[in-house]
């Protein structure tokens, strides 16, 4: 069946890079898309979709060859596909020319209302751009999107091919034999191509973004490998404990399965939290996340356990390493990691506010973050759409003004007498406003109107961003509704409904998982210490990032162009994933230490035994997850290198700093009443907790995890 399964969903799910969409950064039930769908319907000139720039070397835009090749090849573009083009031997603007005469740039309108629908206008006529004798160069909005989804599905290929056998070799030496190494990346492949599958479907009834691939690989591969490792693991310990194989399975079902199904539901929920926005690329995350991690468990919780039930003792097959027969196993108090935690635990207050300081310092630079919009600068060099942008900043004269357009919807007809007046009335105030340049009308037909704003600045300003608010005041004509729209108002519409909603998804997150962990430990003061742990690493880590590409720190190192802000959607994606991701490690280390302490009833030993049964598997797990995210790292996306190098930051920085250090020495402060819980709930607990111990112990002190 598993089989069955991986040659049915892959043959299907293949198909999902083909009905994957570009963009999902905008609200679109927000003013600035309905300014945008009514200036679509009554306007024909708008800004650009796309701009293609054409360069002779050898002859300026006055030579009537240049001319003739370039006009000619723009009469042929079908209409149905581009609606309207604007070229500077049309509209004789100097600012569509170079300064040095040699390389002109075209403005295309193309057909559809939204991004999708222009997104397949623009493949209809990719090939038809090029003018004969002529460079040409295709950016703009709609082809940057376009190649920012070829670029990232290169860079997907490129990782894949890397970290499978980096991640085997690692896991080889994790395990010890090469029977073991392979069972974590078969779950992770069988993850993979089962997301796949889901985000194709998924594409079938909603707008799946091209970014969300990238999430299914990464996550998919990382997750599965920590629950097969942890459930591999686990088996094999049961085995050397003298179990048979249908025991030792049965047992590590009862432990480390349970403790797979905490972990994957709290890191479902958190990446559940993105659904709460309007953002297709959000929505998208959550989509390929939630699948990659729903399918994880699923297959480390069926399929796995039936590879060791044919495997059984063979799962040691192929092993590296020699172990002389009868040699004793370890008591847990002879292990590093039994050391470590008692070292840590004799100074815990020390340690405590030590590592407190180290994060509070890490996060001092996300007190200055400052947002910004995508644009070709995410790509590489290499990309034509970057080119295009490079060209224009550097040979062109900008000539022209931005604008924040206002449309109107008026209750009567534009070119009546009356409704003309007040409509200038309503321009002339929009002009005086603090920060604006000017306004005039740019467009009347029938009962909608635009009037565009002028003004000094970038567009994603924030000083552009409070003049959109203060045109907002302006009271339209009587009787008019105003809908603002242009590149400055859909970026402060984004950070009004990312602003709106994050609060909402904080508080589901919050209290979804502190319910989970409360079910997993019994105790109603750990989830709450997990939670300001997690907030306390993820502050460190988005201070990093803002160090690093905000800052342009690092970026000789890490090869990018620092484009001085960071694009709002990442925070949001990152907080849900690092959030989830290090619950993962939460659960796996406190549900071993609580396994301890219901056999041991000391908090102190529990603590130390459950580091040394569990430290190298989480430290393990860790390092393996950061392959393919280290491998993303390397994308020449500016989004995904910023996801790569903060998802590997954040795990490194979690499992080294925050499960290793913080967690034992606080746990050492709190004592016994880190495990108390009220009457009621003590009870609820012992009812209907997600226990580790359900399998009867056979000793008071388990063996270490071998692995």
């Amino acid at each position: 069946m598993t089989l069955l399964f991986a040659v049915v969903s892959g043959a299907y799910g293949v198909g999902v890079f083909g009905d994957m969409k570009p963009g999902g950064f905008e609200d679109p039930g927000s003013d600035s898309r309905r300014a945008a769908q009514l200036a679509e319907k009554a306007f024909p000139q708008r800004a650009p979709d796309a701009v293609v720039v054409y360069r002779d070397k050898d002859r300026t835009v006055d030579d009537p060859g240049f001319r003739d090749a370039v006009v000619g090849q723009l009469e042929k573009l079908p209409k149905s596909e581009v609606t309207g083009v604007a070229h500077f031997w049309m509209t004789k603007m100097p600012s569509m020319v170079s300064r040095d005469r040699h390389s002109t740039y075209v403005a295309l309108n193309l057909a559809g209302d939204n991004d999708n629908a222009k997104e397949e206008s623009y493949k209809a006529v990719i090939d038809k751009l090029a003018a004969p004798g002529v460079e040409s160069l295709r950016g703009g909005p709609v082809p940057t999107g376009h190649q920012a989804g070829e670029e990232i599905g290169k860079d997907l290929g490129a990782a894949e091919g890397l970290s499978f056998p980096v991640l085997f070799i690692l896991l080889v030496i994790v395990f010890g034999g090469l029977a073991a190494a392979s069972l974590p990346l078969v779950v992770g492949g069988l993850s993979i191509l089962g997301s796949m599958a889901v985000l194709r479907i998924f594409a079938q009834l909603t707008d799946v973004s091209v970014f969300a691939m990238s999430l299914v690989t990464v996550l998919g591969l990382a997750v599965a490998i920590d629950y097969g490792l942890l459930i591999v693991s686990r088996y094999r310990e049961e085995l050397a404990r003298g179990h048979s194989g249908e025991e030792a399975i049965a047992r590590t079902v009862a432990t480390a399965g349970r403790t797979v199904v905490v972990s994957g539901i709290t890191v479902a929920v958190a990446l559940a939290g993105m659904t709460f926005f309007p953002f297709g690329f959000l929505k998208s995350m959550a989509y390929g996340g939630v699948a990659s991690v729903v399918l994880s468990v699923f297959f480390s919780l069926i399929a796995l356990p039936a590879a060791l039930a044919v495997l059984g003792p063979k799962v040691n097959a192929l092993s590296l390493r020699r172990r002389s027969k009868g040699t004793p196993a370890r008591s847990t108090e002879e292990g590093g990691w039994y050391r470590l935690a008692h070292g840590l635990m004799r100074r815990p207050a020390i340690v405590a506010v030590g590592t407190l300081a180290v994060l509070l310092a890490l996060a001092v630079p996300f007190l200055r973050i400052e947002f910004g919009a995508n644009d070709a600068r995410q790509l590489p060099n290499s990309a034509e759409g970057r080119q295009v942008h490079n060209m224009l900043e550097r040979d062109f004269d900008d000539n022209g003004v931005k604008s924040i357009d206002s449309v109107l919807v008026l209750k009567s007809p534009a070119g009546s007498q009356e409704q003309g007046a007040a409509l200038q009335a309503y321009a002339d105030r929009l002009g005086q406003v603090e920060g604006a340049k000017g306004a005039q009308i740019s467009g009347a037909e029938g009962t909608t109107a635009r009037v565009s704003v002028s003004f000094d600045g970038t567009a994603v300003s924030p000083e552009a961003r409070e003049l959109v608010n203060r045109l907002k005041d302006v009271a339209p004509p009587p009787g008019a509704k105003a809908y603002f729209g242009g590149e400055t108002a859909v970026f402060d519409d984004t950070l009004d409904a990312l602003g709106e909603t994050l609060p909402l998804m904080l508080l589901y997150v919050a209290v979804a998982t502190y319910l989970l962990l409360f079910l997993a430990f019994g105790s109603v003061l750990l989830p709450l210490k997990a939670i300001l742990m997690n907030l306390l690493a993820l502050s460190a880590t988005f201070g990093v990032l803002v160090w690093i590409f905000q800052d342009g720190h690092l970026q000789d190192v890490i090869r990018f162009d620092p484009t001085g802000n960071i694009e709002p959607n990442m925070p949001i994606m990152l907080f849900a994933l690092i959030f989830g991701l290090s619950m993962d490690y939460e659960v796996f280390l406190v549900s071993r230490i609580r396994e301890q302490y219901d056999l041991l009833d000391d908090p102190t030993a529990a603590v130390a035994t459950g580091l040394q049964g569990i430290g190298r598997l989480i430290v393990s797990a860790a390092l393996l997850m950061c392959v393919p995210l280290a491998a993303m790292a390397t994308s020449g996306v500016l989004t995904m290198k910023l996801f790569g190098v903060g998802m590997v930051f954040a795990i490194l920085l979690d499992v080294a700093v925050v499960r290793i250090l913080l967690v034992p020495a606080v746990m050492k402060l709190l004592g016994r009443a880190g495990w108390w819980a009220p009457g009621p709930l003590a009870r609820f607990y012992s009812r209907y907790g997600i226990k580790e111990t359900d399998a009867a112990p056979e000793a008071p002190r388990p063996a270490p995890v071998s692995v």
